[in-house]
């Protein structure tokens, strides 16, 4: 397992203190806009994700990339969630990655 680049647990509120750097984040997807799927984050915000997702896609997806924005990510993998995911502990994950634990998150 290649640990040199891992992608760092992210809901949209944490993304902008990871532009330019690689992601992962879980989306409950609400459309396709042109080549890009907005979506909304474990957090209740808005993301905008662009790439080629695989189609179709279900209800949440977790997608890992570059944060290119404050609220955009360009995927580079796409997984397909189901159309039942639990948002609350996702959320707690992403809080804990980047918090007190981060450590034990590479």
């Amino acid at each position: 397992m290649d640990t040199s680049n891992p992608a760092v647990f992210v809901n949209a509120e944490l993304l902008r203190m990871y532009v330019g750097r690689k992601v992962r984040a879980v989306i409950q997807v609400v459309r396709s806009d042109g080549g890009a799927i907005v979506g909304k984050s474990t957090d209740e915000k808005q993301l905008v994700v662009k790439g080629s997702p695989p189609l179709p896609l279900t209800t949440y997806v977790e997608v890992i990339g570059i944060a290119d924005s404050n609220q955009s990510i360009q995927a580079e993998l796409w997984t397909n969630f189901g159309d039942t995911f639990d948002t609350y502990n996702y959320n707690q994950v992403c809080l804990l990655a980047n918090g007190e634990y981060k450590h034990l998150f590479i």
